[in-house]
């Protein structure tokens, strides 16, 4: 029997692969029941040419149904594309989470290099590190950062490099250009970063211990994720530099502060706290 075709959001088709859904639904915490559940039900769904954003809203809906945790966390990739449609509240994003592992971090920052005034997305430093760090948000995730990017990247690091190696009390300390981004790479793109040296950071790269990974592994989702809150209550929240589901638990009166009453902040909480919380039951 031939496979289904899928359509991706590239307009690329491919074979139905239910391994990935089993994949992607175990990685965000599903049981082996509901995985089961929800595998059949695509499946008796599937016609030739359906889109992976029908099978994956699909998905979500079931998990909802199930779980606020599971849910939230299943969604991580479209939460992300949801901080957008400017770069600013995903740098926000990159800044709380280098915060979070020992980094101090300045966004937004103007540097003078050798030969002009940089804008540096994110300045992070930690012990005698030092980190330029830019950050490419697209809002299409079939998108990706060409060889260019990095190009372009590195010689505005190695400008502000040479100015910073000469500041008083930078002698012996560490300078490092680093490149983030929501989606992907190419592959000219990877092959450049690690000849010249230049760090990448992408929602796969490096394997295991890409921006998905980091995200997991440090339980820090974004409040974009939160089927509690309206997408003009994300919006007002990252407005406020709220970019994180644990800052809401943090920080609570900052629900107030948009408006948010009583009862739908407790909603609100709670779900921030069962996404955080990579042991918790079901909610």
């Amino acid at each position: 029997m031939a496979q289904i075709q899928v359509t991706k959001a590239s307009g690329k088709q491919e074979p139905f692969d239910e391994s990935k859904l089993r994949r992607s639904l175990k990685n965000a915490g599903a049981s082996d029941l509901i995985i089961d559940s929800i595998t059949h039900s695509i499946k008796d769904l599937l016609v030739e040419g359906i889109t992976t954003r029908k099978i994956y809203r699909e998905a979500f809906r079931q998990l909802r149904a199930e779980s606020h945790r599971v849910a939230g966390r299943y969604k991580l990739k479209e939460a992300i594309l949801e901080l957008g449609p400017t770069g600013f509240p995903f740098e926000r994003f990159v800044a709380e989470i280098l915060n979070r592992v020992g980094y101090k971090t300045e966004v937004g920052v103007k540097v003078q290099g050798d030969c002009v005034t940089h804008e540096i997305d994110v300045i992070a430093v930690k012990d005698d590190h030092y980190y330029m760090v830019e950050c490419k948000f697209h809002n299409k995730k079939e998108n990706s950062c060409n060889v260019q990017v990095p190009l372009y990247i590195q010689s505005r690091f190695l400008d502000v490099k040479n100015n910073w190696t000469r500041q008083p009390g930078h002698a012996g300390k560490e300078h490092s250009g680093y490149v983030v981004t929501n989606t992907r790479f190419t592959q000219d793109a990877l092959d450049y970063g690690e000849c010249i040296g230049l760090n990448l950071l992408s929602w796969d790269y490096p394997k295991d211990n890409g921006l998905k990974d980091v995200i997991g592994r440090l339980n820090l989702h974004p409040v974009t994720c939160l089927s509690t809150l309206t997408k003009v209550d994300k919006e007002q929240l990252t407005d406020k530099g709220i970019v994180l589901t644990v800052q809401l638990y943090e920080n609570r009166s900052v629900l107030e502060e948009i408006g948010i009453d009583k009862r739908k902040a407790n909603r609100v909480i709670k779900e921030a706290r069962a996404i955080c919380n990579s042991h918790s039951s079901n909610s």
